[in-house]
């Protein structure tokens, strides 16, 4: 998951670099400062406008968890935290297996908004509408889902292209 959180106020970096132990900056590379957290296994980016990017969650509750762990940890370092945190799910990537075979060049045939070009890239790419999400579709029946902002949008996909599959008569059953 990607979220990003605003906390509607100004760091200073520097400080955050001194006080909190394994926290990652360095100015002339890169405009933000990286914290990583074991638990959820987190990287935040904070830059010093109070806006951060946290990467790594694998749960919408997870992204939660990681954002109360690095205010807390600022916080207990002294940075002074106000306010509460605004946190939005950017994009989530995620992986399902359909359990049988796809026909790629059927479905690409058959399937609107659909590329496949083998040579390049084993996968077929699907852009569906509703919800408004990318499927990598690979003939094993493993699919990656990407764009979507809610765990569920990922489901509602993943059960859509299954759906969509079995119509077209493009999954190969074993």
């Amino acid at each position: 998951m990607v979220a990003s959180i605003t906390l509607n106020q100004k760091l200073n970096l520097e400080k955050i670099a001194e006080r909190v132990p394994n926290a990652e900056y360095s100015p002339e590379q890169f405009p933000g400062l990286v914290l990583r957290i074991s638990r959820p296994k987190t990287a935040t980016l904070i830059f010093s406008s109070g806006k951060m990017v946290c990467t790594g969650a694998k749960s919408e509750e997870e992204v939660y968890k990681a954002v109360k762990t690095i205010i807390r940890i600022l916080r207990s370092h002294g940075i002074d935290v106000r306010g509460e945190p605004i946190i939005e799910i950017q994009n989530i990537v995620a992986s399902a297996n359909l359990k049988t075979l796809v026909d790629l060049e059927k479905a690409a045939y058959l399937l609107e908004n659909s590329m496949y070009e083998p040579e390049q890239f084993p996968g077929l790419i699907y852009r569906m509408e509703d919800p408004k999400v990318v499927l990598l579709i690979f003939s094993s029946g493993k699919v990656v889902c990407t764009g979507a902002r809610k765990e569920e949008e990922v489901k509602e996909a993943v059960n859509k292209l299954y759906n969509k599959l079995k119509e077209l008569g493009v999954l190969i059953m074993s």
